[in-house]
């Protein structure tokens, strides 16, 4: 049996179309003509004028376009055999994207929010044009205020980071008008998303980072009471933890940092196990986000489209970016008039897709009902939890705690009897129809980790069939590890050299930073 046919030994009920696709430069050539468009006619051409001189001159292109000559079919077959390389929930199972929280996006809520009334609203529009949208988007910061136990919230940061840095410019633009620029330090913890570290070191503070007790999970008071100063500005937590765990301590942490005059920004874009049954108000946090585009079940774009929904405390609403939407008892307005505000951290209102997609969950779930995802959500992944250790070589970090919307497992001793890692099981799991699972935030405290996070909507056979793809690669890993370590067989991309992304030598993370590491590369003309 080759290492392509094994995989057959699971039913896994999917398999991605394997093309292997060009790249679009490589398919063209020379003298296709993919223009169908007739030429216009004279007495058009003298009514309209000459088109070009409406662009400035420094807009104008010196050269033509260098672009790949195709006809139209060829174009429509290339990016359709693309989409069908693109994996997503719709098309298989997507529980190993831990922290992601990915989960079925209801495609009614997708036709309300692709109704005309909605995309065809310009952002540019008067208030009195938009009272609809408004007035939607002002429910639903109630809505997302009573789930939080927060007093204001605005929609404008495009995703978990964009939202968190929002959050970071205002706790400096509160202790700035206090008088208190002094304040120089985040505390934060390796468990946390790494936004809540990397956004406030972008904005010029010192970051603490905090790690978690290899035994109970929990960063611990001692530890914390040895970071707190009269510098602490904030502590930028995460929590849940994306190890699953929360901090028993977080309510001492909160008021210790108070006791100091420093804010508490919590992080819950791990909310999907404690929707509905925890608030961070109550907790005494200053600020949140959410991410909506995980929680709220509107698709999860990575970069986008998504929305980091931030919550407010009374204290910080000045400091909110604008617009707010706000209600007179009569019409719903954009406030703009906010001398206080850190200005808009992202264009107009915000992505209304994702609001539109959340407002249309929550008013078909309710109060119970999100309070059963999040249930759900919370027994799916301790059910996932007792099939996956039941596979050879696998274990789980923090075992002695409960673990909520997921957890953080390690192949540890796999590696060490077979040399087979995390990335190699990664690149294989391919193979068997699942996506690629999630396997740790840097810094990787656990070793050879795997990270996945079932959301409350996938069903029992999809965390059977889940767990067992696990155990059939470790069944290999152990028997023929060779088979694991040059994997994947069955995919569009098979492995690709990651060596230059680890090399500073070699790594550009822009096209001109690319161009100064190889002064001798020819550019194409019209790129």
């Amino acid at each position: 049996m080759t290492y392509v046919d094994k995989y057959e030994q699971i039913e896994t009920g999917y398999q991605a179309v394997r093309w292997h696709e060009p790249n679009i430069y490589n398919l063209g050539r020379t003298g296709i003509v993919n223009d169908i468009t007739p030429a216009a006619d004279e007495a058009v051409k003298q009514a309209v004028g000459d088109v070009m001189a409406a662009i400035p001159a420094g807009m104008r292109r010196k050269e033509k376009a260098w672009l790949p000559e195709l006809s139209e079919p060829e174009v429509v077959r290339h990016y359709t055999r693309l989409s069908q390389n693109n994996f997503s929930y719709d098309s298989g199972n997507t529980i190993g994207l831990g922290t992601c929280t990915m989960k079925y996006s209801p495609k009614v809520n997708d036709q309300v929010a692709n109704l005309p009334c909605v995309y065809e609203l310009h952002p540019l529009q008067d208030d009195s044009q938009m009272q609809g949208m408004l007035q939607i988007m002002y429910e639903l910061r109630d809505w997302l205020k009573e789930i939080a136990g927060m007093d204001e919230f605005t929609f404008q940061p495009r995703g978990g980071a964009h939202g968190v840095f929002a959050n970071a410019a205002m706790i400096k633009a509160y202790h700035h008008a206090w008088g208190e620029d002094f304040r120089d330090e985040i505390i934060t913890s390796a468990v946390s998303h790494p936004a809540n570290g990397g956004c406030p070191a972008s904005l010029g503070y010192k970051v603490i980072t905090l790690y978690p007790d290899p035994v109970t999970g929990d960063i611990g008071v001692e530890q914390m009471k040895a970071a707190i100063s009269p510098r602490t500005a904030a502590m930028m937590m995460t929590a849940p933890y994306d190890t699953g765990v929360f901090d028993s301590h977080l309510k001492d942490y909160i008021d210790m940092v108070h006791g100091v005059g420093g804010l508490v920004s919590l992080d819950q874009a791990n909310f999907n196990g404690v929707i509905g049954r925890l608030r961070a108000g109550d907790l005494g946090a200053d600020m949140m986000h959410f991410n909506l585009h995980k929680t709220f079940s509107t698709p999860h774009g990575s970069v986008g489209p998504g929305c980091g929904a931030v919550g407010v405390k009374e204290h910080l609403i000045p400091f909110l970016p604008k617009p707010v939407v706000t209600f007179d008892g009569e019409a719903y307005h954009t406030d703009y008039d906010r001398p206080h505000s850190i200005g808009k951290v992202g264009s107009f209102l915000g992505n209304i897709g994702s609001v539109i997609r959340t407002y249309c969950w929550i008013k078909a779930l309710g109060a119970t009902g999100i309070t059963e995802a999040a249930a759900m959500a919370v027994l799916n992944n301790n059910y996932l939890i007792k099939k996956m250790l039941e596979v050879r070589g696998m274990a789980i970090a923090w075992p002695n705690r409960a673990k909520l919307q997921e957890a953080r497992f390690t192949v540890e001793e796999l590696f060490q009897d077979t040399g087979v890692t995390t990335f190699d099981i990664n690149r294989r799991v391919i193979d068997y129809g699942i996506i690629s699972y999630f396997e740790s935030h840097e810094p990787m405290i656990v070793p050879n980790p795997i990270t996945p996070e079932p959301s409350d909507s996938v069903t029992v056979d999809d965390l059977d069939r889940y767990a067992q793809v696990f155990d059939a690669v470790s069944k290999e890993a152990y028997s023929d590890p060779e088979i694991v370590k040059t994997a994947p067989h069955r995919c569009a991309l098979h492995r690709i050299d990651d060596g230059p992304m680890q090399d500073p030598e070699q790594l550009a993370t822009t096209w001109r930073a690319f161009l100064k590491r190889n002064p001798g590369f020819t550019q194409p003309k019209g790129i």
